[in-house]
C-alpha cells in the first residue's frame, strides 16, 4: 500500500498571482492568506493538520465557476482545490494544501422547497439544523440525523455520505438525494437537466470506466445497511442502462469536483415520538440488546458505555433521568436509547413490544420513558454529547477518532467487539464507546498521545488491525464518517479491478488530479498515509497558559448556526471560521509554535492573531459550553500579557485601564464631575475609539444604604444582604442599584451596598495581569471581611459575579461565596421562606449570555422566584445581545454588535409585557438600539410588591 504522498504547497508568488487573477476576473467572494484563517482551516475533528495556502469563500455557484475558470489558467492548473463545509470530519477529509473553498461562509442558503412533492434544493454550505428548522413549519424534514447537526453542512454530508441516528429506517445521505449541481470551469452541470455538450466527453469517459468495474465493485462491497459509497459504480451505472453520474459524488469527499447545489428528498415528520432510556450493567449486555429490540421496529437503537456515562454524569447532563438510571449499583451504567416514531397507534404498539422485550433481557436495570418533545431532545443531546465529552478527558492521552465508525452486521457485533477490545487491550489502550447498534455501527475512540512516536505507531497498528477485523466480520471500516486519510486502505479493500475503475472515473472528472489530492483515489504514491500525514500538536508544555488551545479537538460545537445559542457570537455574526473558539484556538497554537521557533513570519502571525482576538466579545460561553472548555478570553489575556511585555499598549488601552484603576477616586469626585461629565464624554469617545458611552454619572445612594469597610468590624442586623458591585454599575447605573435594593427590601431583606473596589475585569481582558492581581487582591480582602460579618454576599451584575468564580479561582485568589440574586433567593425558598403574593401577571426575562452558559439553571431559578410571587416569567432562549462590556462601545465593532442584537434580541422587545434583563451591558444595548429601557428582575419585583 503506497501511502507516503507529498503534500504540494504553492509558493508565495503563486498565491499572489492567483489573488490578482481572481480580482481581475471579478470573483466576488473573500480571498485570504491570513495566517489565522489558514490555521483554522488546517484542522478538523481529526488528529491531522495540513495548512492551506489560500482560502476562498465564493458568494454563489457563479462565483465558483469564476474561481475554477481562473484556476484553469496554465500557471494555476495543478494547484490543489478542496471544498470545505462545517469542518467536522474526523479523518482530515477537507484538509489539504493549495486552495480551500469555504462553502459555509456565504453558500449556506435554501434555494427552493416543493412542499407538494417533498424536496428541497440547498447550497452546499447550508447547516443541517438550519435546513430542518426552516422546513419544520411545513411538516417535512431531511432525514439523516447527524450528531453534529448544529454545524455540519449538507455539502459535507453528501461528500462523506453521512448518516446517524435512525439510518436503519431513513438511510444514509445518499439514500435521500435527488440530484446535484456541479461547478466546472465550463459552467454548471445539473443532474436534473440535460447535460450540455461540453460535459458529454467527460461523462462518457466516466461511464465507460464505471461500467468496466461495476461487477468487481459489487462483488467487493458487503450487502449491509450502511452500504459502501463513494464512486458508487453500482448506482451510477444501473443495469437497465443510462448513467446517473451524480451518484458517484456521495462519499467522494470532494475528489471529483465542487458541488454548488444539492436537491434532497424530504420525509414527513412523524406525529408521535417516544424515547426509552434503559440502563444495563455493562456495555456487552447493552450491545446484546440490539438484535432482540429490532423486533419492535424502532427508529433507532443506540448505546453509550460506562465511561461516557460517567463523563455525562460529571458534566451534569443526566439530571433529567431518574436517580436509578443515573447510577447503578457500582456507579456505572451502560445506556441504551430506543426511539420509536409513527402514528399514535403504531407508537403505542411498538412501545409495548419494546418494553416487553427489554424486561426479558439480562443485565437490565432501570428504564425511563420520555414522551415530551423537549425532554426527548434533551436526552438525545446526552448521547450526541458523547463525542465532545470524550475529548474532555484529562492527561496527555485522549480519545482519538480514527477507527470509530466501523460497521458490521448487528448479529456480529458481540464477537466483533470482543476482537476489537482484545486489540485495544493488547496495545494497552483505554477507550470510550457509543454507537448505532441497530445498524451495527460502533464509535470507539482509543486514548492516544499523538505527540508520542509510540502512540503514533499504535494508531497505525490499531488501524491495520481493526480494518482487518471489519473484513473478518463482514463489515465496513468506514461506515458513517467518511474515509479521509483512511482512504489509504481503499485500494486493498475494493480490489485492483474495481480500484482501476475508480481511477478511471477520477481521471474523467479530474484529469489534473487537483481536487482534494491525496484522498481516496490516485496513482501509485499519491495517497496520504495514516501515519505519514502531518499531525496537529496535541499537548502544550506542562503549565502553559495556552493548554486549552492544544486540547481543542475540532469537535466544533462552537460553530452552531443557531442565533439563540450563546456560543459563539462573533462567529454567528460573520460565519468566518477564524472568529470562533476553534479558529482562535488554532491561531493561538500556530502562534505558540512560531514564537517557540522564532519563525520569520512571527510578526505577521501576531498581527493576524490580534485581529481575531479583537473580535472576541469575552462572553466566555466557550469556557463552559465547549466540551473541553476552550476558554478563549483567558488565553487571550495570557497572549496579550506576553505581547505587551514586548510591545507598547495603545492610548485607548491605557485610558481604559486607568479608568478602571481610578474608579474609586472617580466615585469620590463624582459630585464635582457630574455637572461636566456630559462634556467630557465626547472627548473620551474620541480618545478611546468608542461610541455611546454613558452620558451621566450615577447619583449617590443614601448613606444608610452604603456599607464602608469600617462598618464591617462587627455583626450586621438580621436580614442584611451585602450587595457587591462592579465599577460600571457603581459609576453609571444608579437605577439598577435602586432596583436591586428596592426588590430585596420588598422581599423582606435589609440590602446594603458594599464600598466599591474594582475587580480588575478590564485589566484581565486586556492582558494586564499584574494590574488584575493587584486589584483582585484588594477586593478579595474586602470580601473576606464582609463575609466575616455572617451576612450573605450577592453580586447583581452577572459578568462581575462570574469573574469572581472563574478568573479569581483560576488565578488562585480566594474569595468567599458571592451569590447571584437568583441563587440567593432560590436557596431562601428552598429553606422555607415565603414571599408576599403579587397581582398575577406576566413578564419576560432575557438572559445574560455569560450567565446562561456558566449557570444554565439561572433562567429557571428566576422563573421559580417569580412563580413564588404568583407571576408567570417567560425565559426565551437568546444569544448574545452584542454589547459584552466595552466591546459594543468600540466604534470598530459596531456592525458586529448591532448584527448580534438583531439576531435574537430585537424580536424579544415587547410593548405588551415587561421585558427584564440581569446584565448591565444587555440593558444598555437594548436601550440604545431599540429604545426600550429594560429593568433588572428585582426592579420588577419591587414594582409588583409595591412600597412597604
Amino acid at each position: 500500500m503506497k501511502d507516503n504522498a507529498e503534500i504540494p504547497h504553492m509558493s508565495q508568488a503563486q498565491v499572489s498571482d492567483l489573488e490578482a487573477a481572481l480580482a481581475g476576473a471579478g470573483f466576488r467572494g473573500e480571498v485570504s492568506r491570513d495566517s489565522a484563517l489558514r490555521e483554522a482551516m488546517a484542522t478538523d475533528n481529526s488528529v491531522y493538520r495540513i495548512a492551506p495556502d489560500l482560502v476562498v469563500a465564493p458568494m454563489d455557484a457563479a462565483d465558483m465557476v469564476t474561481l475554477l475558470q481562473v484556476m484553469e489558467q496554465p500557471a494555476f492548473a495543478r494547484m490543489p482545490v478542496t471544498a470545505r463545509g462545517g469542518g467536522t470530519g474526523t479523518n482530515g477529509q477537507s484538509l489539504n494544501a493549495g486552495v480551500i473553498v469555504d462553502t459555509r461562509r456565504h453558500m449556506a442558503g435554501l434555494i427552493a422547497v416543493d412542499e407538494t412533492e417533498g424536496w428541497a434544493e440547498v447550497q452546499p454550505g447550508m447547516v443541517l439544523d438550519d435546513l430542518n428548522a426552516r422546513l419544520r413549519p411545513s411538516g417535512w424534514f431531511f432525514a439523516p440525523e447527524a450528531s453534529t447537526s448544529s454545524r455540519c453542512t449538507i455539502g459535507g454530508m453528501v461528500s462523506t455520505d453521512a448518516s446517524g441516528k435512525g439510518s436503519r429506517i431513513y438511510g444514509k445521505t445518499s439514500d435521500n438525494l435527488l440530484g446535484l449541481e456541479l461547478a466546472r470551469p465550463e459552467g454548471l452541470l445539473r443532474s436534473l437537466d440535460p447535460a450540455p455538450d461540453w460535459a458529454q466527453p467527460m461523462l462518457a469517459a466516466a461511464e465507460q470506466a464505471g461500467r468496466a468495474g461495476r461487477a468487481a465493485f459489487i462483488a467487493a462491497t458487503p450487502r449491509i445497511n450502511r452500504r459502501f459509497t463513494g464512486y458508487d459504480l453500482e448506482r451510477a451505472c444501473p443495469e437497465s442502462g443510462g448513467f446517473d453520474w451524480w451518484r458517484l459524488f456521495p462519499g467522494s469527499e470532494g475528489t471529483l469536483g465542487l458541488i454548488s447545489a444539492i436537491r434532497v428528498k424530504l420525509r414527513r415528520i412523524e406525529p408521535e415520538k417516544r424515547l426509552i432510556v434503559a440502563g444495563f450493567d455493562g456495555i456487552r449486555a447493552a450491545l446484546a440488546s440490539a438484535m432482540p429490540l429490532l423486533a419492535a421496529d424502532p427508529t433507532a437503537v443506540e448505546v453509550m458505555d460506562e465511561r461516557v456515562q460517567a463523563l455525562a454524569q460529571e458534566a451534569g447532563l443526566l439530571t433529567r433521568l431518574p436517580p436509578a438510571l443515573q447510577e447503578g449499583a457500582a456507579g456505572r451504567v451502560a445506556f441504551v436509547f430506543i426511539e420509536i416514531n409513527g402514528t399514535a397507534a403504531e407508537v403505542d404498539r411498538r412501545m409495548a413490544d419494546g418494553l416487553s422485550i427489554l424486561r426479558g433481557l439480562p443485565g437490565l436495570g432501570a428504564v425511563h420513558v420520555a414522551q415530551d418533545a423537549e425532554e426527548i431532545r434533551a436526552l438525545w443531546a446526552v448521547r450526541s454529547a458523547g463525542v465532545g465529552l470524550l475529548g474532555k478527558v484529562e492527561g496527555r492521552a485522549r480519545p482519538v477518532a480514527f477507527v470509530e465508525d466501523t460497521v458490521v452486521p448487528p448479529e456480529n457485533l458481540p464477537a466483533f467487539l470482543d476482537d476489537f477490545l482484545e486489540t485495544l487491550h493488547t496495545q494497552g489502550l483505554e477507550f470510550g464507546l457509543y454507537g448505532h447498534v441497530d445498524v451495527g455501527c460502533l464509535h470507539i475512540r482509543p486514548a492516544l498521545d499523538i505527540d508520542s512516536a509510540t502512540d503514533r505507531a499504535r494508531l497505525k497498528a490499531v488501524s491495520d488491525a481493526v480494518y482487518a477485523l471489519t473484513r473478518k466480520h463482514g463489515g465496513i471500516f468506514w461506515g458513517e464518517h467518511g474515509k479521509g486519510v483512511r482512504g489509504a486502505y481503499l485500494r486493498d479493500w475494493i480490489g485492483a479491478e474495481a480500484y482501476a475503475a475508480l481511477q478511471g472515473v477520477k481521471a474523467a472528472f479530474d484529469p489534473q488530479g487537483r481536487y482534494n489530492p491525496g484522498k481516496l483515489v490516485g496513482g501509485e504514491g499519491t495517497i496520504l498515509g495514516i501515519d505519514t500525514t502531518p499531525f496537529r500538536p496535541f499537548n502544550a508544555p506542562k503549565g502553559d497558559p495556552l493548554t486549552r488551545a492544544f486540547r481543542c479537538n475540532g469537535n466544533a460545537q462552537c460553530l452552531s448556526y443557531a442565533a439563540t445559542t450563546p456560543m459563539c457570537p462573533s462567529f454567528k455574526a460573520s460565519a468566518d471560521l477564524r472568529h470562533s473558539p476553534k479558529g482562535r484556538a488554532d491561531a493561538l497554537r500556530g502562534w505558540h509554535r512560531a514564537r517557540a521557533e522564532g519563525a520569520p513570519d512571527l510578526a505577521q502571525r501576531e498581527a493576524d492573531l490580534l485581529g481575531v482576538l479583537d473580535t472576541c466579545l469575552g462572553c466566555k460561553a466557550c469556557a463552559s459550553s465547549c466540551p473541553v472548555q476552550v476558554d478563549i478570553p483567558a488565553m487571550r489575556s495570557a497572549f496579550l500579557a506576553d505581547y505587551h511585555d514586548r510591545h507598547a499598549r495603545s492610548l485607548s488601552d491605557r485610558l481604559v485601564l486607568a479608568a478602571e484603576r481610578a474608579s474609586p477616586l472617580t466615585m469620590r469626585l463624582a459630585p464635582l464631575l457630574r455637572p461636566v461629565w456630559p462634556a467630557l464624554v465626547p472627548l473620551a469617545e474620541r480618545l478611546t475609539g468608542s461610541t455611546d458611552l454613558p452620558r451621566r454619572l450615577a447619583a449617590a445612594q443614601p448613606g444608610a444604604l452604603r456599607l464602608r469597610a469600617r462598618d464591617l468590624s462587627g455583626p450586621l442586623p438580621e436580614g442584611t444582604v451585602i450587595l457587591v458591585q462592579d465599577w460600571f454599575t457603581a459609576l453609571f447605573d444608579d437605577r439598577v442599584q435602586r432596583d436591586v435594593v428596592a426588590g430585596l427590601a420588598a422581599l423582606g431583606y435589609r440590602p446594603r451596598l458594599l464600598e466599591m473596589l474594582p475587580g480588575g475585569k478590564a485589566a484581565h481582558g486586556a492582558g494586564d495581569l499584574r494590574g488584575f492581581r493587584a486589584m483582585a487582591g484588594r477586593l478579595a480582602a474586602l470580601l473576606q471581611r464582609a463575609a466575616a460579618t455572617g451576612a450573605p454576599l450577592v453580586a447583581f451584575e452577572p459578568a462581575f459575579g462570574l469573574m469572581l468564580r472563574q478568573e479569581y479561582a483560576r488565578d488562585g485568589i480566594a474569595v468567599p461565596d458571592v451569590l447571584m440574586p437568583q441563587q440567593f433567593l432560590r436557596a431562601e425558598l428552598a429553606a422555607g421562606r415565603r414571599f408576599a403574593q403579587a397581582k398575577p401577571g406576566r413578564a419576560r426575562l432575557l438572559s445574560h449570555c455569560t450567565e446562561a452558559t456558566a449557570d444554565p439553571q439561572a433562567a429557571a431559578d428566576w422563573a421559580g422566584i417569580f412563580a413564588a410571587l404568583g407571576v408567570d416569567l417567560q425565559t426565551p432562549a437568546t444569544g448574545c445581545c452584542g454589547m459584552a462590556g466595552l466591546f459594543g462601545h468600540q466604534t470598530r465593532h459596531q456592525p458586529v454588535s448591532r448584527r448580534l442584537f438583531d439576531l435574537s434580541w430585537r424580536d424579544q422587545m415587547s410593548p405588551d409585557l415587561p421585558v427584564l434583563a440581569t446584565g448591565f451591558s444587555c440593558r444598555c444595548q437594548a436601550e440604545r438600539l431599540s429604545g426600550d429601557a429594560l429593568r433588572h428582575p428585582l426592579g420588577h419585583v419591587a414594582d409588583l410588591l409595591g412600597p412597604l
